[in-house]
């Protein structure tokens, strides 16, 4: 008789799961390994997902929610420009803290499998919006909208993989990432002054990204 899905087991199979390639990456990802860490058998995994692929897609499912909980989780203010570099900063520091998971979520998705990652961008994009709506970017043709918040998410990326490959020191990688969004900020139509102090307030409530000297004014 085939064995039922539990669905305790199913969500302890993805905690699992997760916590596994966070910390020691895909070669960690086993069925015998799971079925250790959650007190199971290995057919568990069979039973709840068909086969390891399609539990690793759940993994991305679950990853993309958690990074856009952590976005959605920050507060609105009335600067929409220190929202935005805020914005870039959680998505910045969810890949530093997890850089294994972050390659699941953005670098390993495998062929045909369908792209979860839009809700970060979506994000960004109605950040960016949001400061064309009160006049400190210029304004933007759709089109033109979506670029910069893609430009803004590949500076985030640039910054997430020379973090990973250990190239610049983590105080050189904070100042790069705030120094492009202000730089960035200013070609979209913003004043020096003004880009200045709202990223220096997204920096300064984020302690982790805090430059080390002389940011961006």
């Amino acid at each position: 008789m085939p064995r039922r899905a539990d669905p305790d087991v199913r969500a302890a199979l993805v905690a699992a799961a997760t916590r596994l390639l966070a910390g020691e990456g895909r070669q960690a990802l086993s069925t015998r390994r799971l079925a250790a860490e959650v007190g199971t058998s290995t057919m568990a995994v069979y039973t709840h997902f068909g086969s390891m692929e399609r539990l690793q897609q759940e993994v991305r499912r679950e990853g993309f929610a958690r990074l856009c909980g952590e976005i959605d989780a920050i507060a609105r203010t009335e600067d929409p420009v220190a929202d935005l570099a805020a914005v870039t900063l959680a998505y910045v520091e969810a890949g530093t803290r997890d850089p294994q998971l972050y390659r699941a979520l953005f670098v390993d998705r495998p062929p045909g499998e369908p792209d979860e990652g839009s809700g970060v961008f979506e994000r960004l994009l109605a950040a960016v919006q949001r400061c064309i709506e009160v006049g400190r970017f210029q304004p933007a043709e759709p089109t033109l909208a979506r670029a910069w918040a893609g430009q803004i998410w590949m500076s985030g990326h640039g910054v997430i993989t020379l973090a990973q490959t250990a190239m610049l020191s983590e105080d050189a990688n904070r100042f790069l990432l705030t120094d492009m969004i202000y730089r960035l900020a200013i070609g979209y139509g913003d004043g020096p002054a003004a880009a200045g102090r709202s990223i220096r307030h997204a920096a300064d409530a984020s302690p982790r990204a805090r430059v080390p000297s002389d940011p961006p004014r």
